[in-house]
C-alpha cells in the first residue's frame, strides 16, 4: 500500500496520521449534543411548515459548525452567506433550465463562483445548490393557501 502512495503527486499524498490531537470528549459530547438538537430544531420548523425544510447539506454544515469550528469555513458569514448563495442560485436555475443534470452542473458552478466573489465560501453550500428538489417543494409549499 505505501508503494501507491509514493506515485501520487506531493499534494495528493498527505500524511496517514494527522499530527492533530483528537478532539477532547467535552468537545465530541458538545458536537454530539449540538448536532443533534440542530437537526431536530429544523425538523421543529418544517413540522410547523408543513412542508420539507430539511437537506444533506445541513448536517454537512452541523458537522463544519460543530466538529470544526475554527474552520474558516464554519464561520457565521460562510454558513448563512453560502446557503443563501446557493438557494437563490438553485431556484434561479431551476426556474430558468429544469432540474436536470446540467442544470444541476450549472448551479454548482455557479454557487462556487459566487461564493469565491462574496466571500462565502462553504462546502455545504455547493450541496444546497446541487439540490433543487427542496427549494421547488418550499415554492409549491409557499403558495399552498
Amino acid at each position: 500500500m505505501h508503494r501507491r502512495f509514493i506515485h501520487l503527486p506531493g499534494k495528493m499524498r498527505g500524511e496517514l496520521r494527522g499530527r492533530h490531537e483528537p478532539p477532547s470528549f467535552k468537545y465530541a459530547l458538545w458536537g454530539f449534543l449540538s448536532g443533534t438538537g440542530s437537526i431536530l430544531a429544523i425538523l421543529a420548523v418544517t413540522k410547523i411548515a408543513g412542508c420539507s425544510l430539511l437537506i444533506g447539506s445541513f448536517g454537512a454544515s452541523a458537522v463544519l459548525l460543530f466538529g470544526a469550528a475554527e474552520s474558516p469555513l464554519a464561520q457565521p458569514r460562510n454558513l448563512i452567506g453560502g446557503h443563501l448563495v446557493s438557494a437563490a442560485v438553485a431556484v434561479v436555475v431551476v426556474f430558468m433550465g429544469g432540474t436536470g443534470a446540467y442544470a444541476t452542473a450549472l448551479a454548482v458552478g455557479i454557487a462556487i463562483f459566487l461564493m469565491c466573489l462574496t466571500r462565502t465560501l462553504h462546502p455545504p453550500g455547493g450541496a444546497s445548490s446541487a439540490t433543487p428538489d427542496p427549494f421547488s417543494s418550499f415554492c409549491r409549499c409557499s403558495q399552498a393557501p
